[in-house]
């Protein structure tokens, strides 16, 4: 339940449009509710501004299937995220709503406008194309926060003039989101022409010894640019997530 859901609900019990039964039966699973398989948090939209976000990875189409229609009784919109294509399908058929983003492997349900709520632009940036997937996963959370996102792909330090030539879009985003395979280069390449806060993530893409993309990793962490903050290996979510509620209107 969101903050307005819960404020039309008080009033309604104020004005006597909606009796005290009525009320507590929307109310009784409001911090979390029990369903066998999972608990959910309905509270989370209240605490933290955005719903919880259902990670798709490792539960059946059955299992998300039903935490979903638990979530939409509650007019949440819905995010999930790591879900591949064949249990991707069955979910679509439950929610004809759905819609399915190959490359994130992410899937959206929209059940209220979505507000934006930014109080600038965030620039997601990419070293390679391969790099992509991780990069739209950022893209589409940040999104479904209600920012305003960009994307600046295929970028990398390899060829250097196609991110100077963007210097522009980089100097106007309110902050960077940064991805990187290979060697991870790229976000100190970035740190040192913006002021803005930059997220960089380390992708698993690289050859032997990126060691599954511990070797951007650590090149991240040990930058010298400042303004820099690294989450985890392929974490496209966390850094989104991270841009969106640096860019929430309400943090400055």
């Amino acid at each position: 339940m969101e903050l307005g859901q819960l404020k039309r609900l008080l009033e309604g019990v104020k004005k006597g449009d909606v009796g005290i039964d009525e009320a507590l039966e929307s109310l009784k699973t409001l911090p979390f509710e029990d369903i066998g398989h999972a608990t959910i948090d309905h509270h989370r939209h209240l605490r933290l501004g955005f719903p919880e976000v259902i990670f798709g990875e490792g539960k059946s189409d059955g299992d998300i299937i039903a935490i979903v229609q638990r979530m939409i009784e509650k007019g949440e919109n819905i995010l999930i995220t790591r879900v591949e294509k064949k249990k991707a399908l069955k979910i679509k058929k439950a929610f004809p709503k759905a819609k399915y983003y190959p490359k994130p492997r992410a899937i959206t349900i929209i059940n209220q406008q979505i507000k934006k709520e930014g109080k600038g632009a965030i620039l997601v940036v990419s070293a390679g194309t391969s790099d992509i997937p991780i990069a739209d996963e950022a893209v589409l959370v940040a999104e479904m926060m209600g920012n305003r996102v960009d994307r600046l792909y295929d970028v990398g330090v390899a060829g250097i003039h196609r991110l100077v030539s963007q210097r522009e879009r980089l100097l106007q985003a309110s902050v960077l989101v940064v991805v990187a395979g290979m060697e991870g280069a790229l976000p100190s390449v970035v740190g040192g022409l913006v002021s803005k806060p930059i997220i960089a993530v380390p992708t698993s893409i690289g050859y032997g010894a990126n060691f599954g993309g511990v070797t951007a990793l650590l090149g991240m962490l040990n930058s010298c640019a400042p303004g820099i903050a690294v989450v985890n290996i392929d974490n496209g979510f966390g850094a989104g997530y991270i841009a969106g509620l640096i860019n929430k209107v309400n943090n400055i």
